[in-house]
């Protein structure tokens, strides 16, 4: 058994992403929504987590630039993105060249397929309209 694969909470979390579906944790006992998957939540200590789908849009919290050689694939960004429901996450804005993710866009998730399997990256909520 590979000692790297993901139990519990992130497991149901990355199934999930393999087949294409964004779900994140909203505890019964308080109603605040959780991420990253976890056994018990963070803010009450209640053991009961649902799975939900976040509407996906969310803002710019905080970015940066990690800068590469072109050969190496060029320039992305990193970001970390507060989700309408109130969670945080890091993850990439894609779809505007790096300089241009702002903090405080207004943001939309999509799922992509990563080296490893699936992820969840966004692009300005403009984009799609």
């Amino acid at each position: 058994m590979d000692s790297t694969a993901p139990a519990g909470a992130e497991a149901r979390h990355r199934a999930a992403l393999d087949a294409g579906r964004f779900i994140i944790q909203r505890c019964e006992a308080c109603g605040r929504h959780v991420f990253y998957p976890r056994q018990l939540c963070p803010h009450c200590g209640g053991a009961s987590l649902a799975w939900v789908e976040p509407k996906g849009t969310g803002t710019v919290y905080s970015t940066t630039t990690v800068r590469r050689k072109p050969e190496a694939g060029g320039d992305y960004d990193v970001s970390l993105i507060d989700l309408d429901e109130g969670v945080r996450m890091m993850s990439r804005v894609e779809g505007v060249p790096p300089q241009e993710v702002k903090i405080g866009m207004r943001v939309k998730a999509r799922i992509v397929a990563g080296k490893t399997g699936n992820m969840v990256v966004f692009e300005p909520a403009g984009a799609q309209q």
